[in-house]
């Protein structure tokens, strides 16, 4: 019901789910407020000869489809945001989707694939104990969990993927409904410890209104609805 007690945690997976002709979160829900984002780290197997993403990227195009990119699962955030990589690095990778991050990053270590595209909750314990090897971080600019790995954007201008959460109602609700409400969660990010949890989880906080985050959703939309009919992914 649009009466601001019914409400929905969303995530960018939601908005690549619009791109299904029996789902449209972007027509069917109202935006309240983005909470935090996270980027997908680009890691590799340690016994890749590279440790810089120029040196992964020279590398991936002096051995085309070669490279096995594991993800999470076909039409996952992380597999756009690797296939989103391949359009603007020019490089070829073959995807292999796993049913979760668990499998993928065991078989990354073990050497069946050499390349994931992961979020840092998973792949954060791995990267500290050398098991896998981060290259890149695929937010606009270098994220606090991982200071020392550069973004993608520093070597391939314009690139940006990252995974953002956030609360959105019912279409119809009343707009004093949504201030109201988006003014309480920004209040409640601004404190301390929210964000320092946050922050241990590996997310930014984003404190924005309403609007702001509903310009976000409908960009995200078309971004990712052109990677997928770019790269032909059939979302499952």
């Amino acid at each position: 019901m649009a009466d601001g007690y019914t409400l929905f945690v969303a995530a960018t997976a939601n908005v690549i789910n619009t791109v299904r002709e029996d789902i449209n979160f972007v027509r069917d829900s109202a935006p309240v407020a983005i909470i935090g984002q996270e980027p997908i780290v680009l890691s590799v197997n340690p016994s890749l000869p590279v440790r810089t993403l120029q040196e992964f990227i020279a590398y991936a195009k002096a051995n085309p489809g070669k490279l096995s990119m594991a993800s999470p699962g076909t039409g996952t955030v992380p597999h756009i945001a690797g296939e989103l990589f391949k359009i603007m690095a020019g490089v070829d990778m073959v995807h292999v989707p796993y049913r979760g991050g668990a499998p993928a990053l065991t078989d990354l270590m073990g050497g069946q694939v050499q390349v994931a595209f992961m979020g840092p909750a998973a792949s954060m314990s791995f990267i500290k104990s050398d098991k896998i090897r981060a290259i890149a971080v695929t937010s606009d600019r270098r994220t606090t969990v991982l200071p020392e790995v550069p973004a993608v954007a520093e070597v391939v201008p314009g690139y940006e993927a990252s995974q953002w959460f956030g609360i959105v109602a019912p279409k119809n609700t009343a707009p004093d409904i949504i201030d109201k409400l988006n003014k309480l969660i920004n209040e409640g990010l601004a404190d301390p410890q929210v964000k320092a949890r946050l922050e241990d989880l590996g997310e930014t906080v984003v404190a924005r209104s309403s609007a702001d985050f509903g310009k976000r959703i409908a960009a995200d939309a078309d971004k990712w609805a052109k990677v997928i009919r770019t790269a032909n992914i059939k979302v499952e």
